[in-house]
């Protein structure tokens, strides 16, 4: 087991993946198909998202201070009752400034989710195992935001308000697991600690922006670029499946090394082969998918065990929820800005560009990583 109090953290594993299968549901499945039918054009639920998610980006840090004076409980509640009220506000067909504001609200109320779930992760992991902790954590939205974005939408067409009690059902569940939360003790409290120990924090930041913004060039890229290169998502489907069983694998065998050794040792060849990989796509396109496939699957595994490890060993014992705040502040950041420059990548250079502009991404984080040696971490 990887956590010394299981029960808890299956709690917060399961409200982490009810909020994000909720989010994702709504904005890429529901919205632009009712969006019509409630008033809400186009331009205004790209707003609804974008406001959503930049104020939860913008939240983190400070949600972080929250979590650790307040607890898990009252942080996590807020959120998830704020979604519930934004659900059913948004289904009744409101104004476009009154959905607009109950989303960024909404968006501030969710700030506290990861940062609260990440350092509740690293403060209940037994200490050899922290590393693959925290990439199981981080793992457990992916197939949420997937179940979010790919079901809702099929839903909405035969069973719109289904989906609509579906979705306040999922909320409800979430703003129950968190009231369950409520006398959780785990060890978040703050103590005062040396600036000097935020120093290494921010070295982490560049990485954690650019570690983002690249899969990012793919959010608003991907079936353009699908279209162009004479593919379907139906040609994903098993290059995507052993990408997905090489992540799992790879951060289980290099998750050892990562919290055995130091994360840096999966960090640095993670970074490498995702960067290789980006290169490839660049200058073949999908001539080469399988690879491909392979080069993502054992690179993100590597990358993502030994990123969270990483940043384990660098927070500040005593300000560890505000130090995660911080950091997934600039990795959201950098999935927003992510999209933005993918699309006028797409637009300037095509294929190549995108996937060009990933690989100085990638590249330029293995460079700074390998550059900054011990400075960014602790020694266990």
């Amino acid at each position: 087991m990887l956590w010394r109090r299981p029960l808890t953290m299956l709690r917060l594993l399961l409200l982490l993946a009810l909020s994000e299968t909720v989010r994702a549901a709504l904005f890429v499945g529901v919205l632009p198909l009712a969006g019509p039918q409630l008033g809400l054009g186009a331009a205004v639920i790209g707003l609804m998202a974008g406001v959503h998610y930049l104020a939860d980006a913008l939240g983190r840090g400070p949600a972080g201070v929250l979590v650790a004076r307040v607890g898990l409980g009252p942080s996590l509640l807020t959120g998830a009752l704020l979604g519930g009220l934004t659900l059913a506000l948004v289904r009744q067909g409101p104004s476009a400034p009154a959905a607009v504001l109950a989303c960024a609200l909404w968006g501030l109320g969710t700030a506290a989710l990861w940062p609260a779930v990440m350092s509740a992760s690293q403060a209940l992991a037994h200490p050899a195992r922290t590393a693959r902790a925290l990439t199981v954590t981080n793992l457990t939205a992916v197939p949420a935001v997937l179940t979010g974005a790919l079901v809702a939408g099929p839903l909405m067409q035969d069973w719109p308000q289904a989906v609509w009690t579906g979705l306040l059902l999922l909320q409800g569940a979430a703003a129950a697991l968190a009231l369950s939360l409520w006398r959780a003790a785990v060890p978040l409290r703050p103590v005062p600690v040396p600036w000097r120990e935020w120093r290494p924090v921010a070295a982490l930041l560049p990485t954690a922006f650019v570690q983002t913004l690249a899969p990012g060039l793919l959010v608003t890229t991907l079936y353009p670029m699908l279209a162009h290169l004479g593919l379907g998502l139906g040609d994903l489907l098993l290059p995507g499946a052993l990408t997905g069983a090489l992540i799992g694998a790879s951060a289980a065998l290099l998750g050892r090394v990562a919290d055995r050794d130091h994360p840096r040792r999966a960090l640095l060849p993670g970074l490498a082969l995702l960067t290789g990989g980006f290169a490839v796509a660049a200058l073949t396109g999908a001539q080469f998918l399988w690879g491909l496939a392979a080069l993502a699957g054992v690179g993100f595994g590597a990358f993502l065990t030994g990123w969270n490890g990483l940043v384990a060993r660098t927070l500040p014992q005593g300000q560890r929820a505000a130090a995660w705040g911080a950091v997934m502040t600039a990795e959201a950041l950098g999935a927003a800005a992510g999209p933005m420059l993918g699309g006028a990548a797409w637009q300037l250079w095509g294929v190549a560009g995108v996937f060009g502009l990933g690989t100085l991404a990638f590249g330029g984080a293995l460079l700074y990583v390998a550059g900054q040696g011990g400075a960014v971490s602790h020694e266990p």
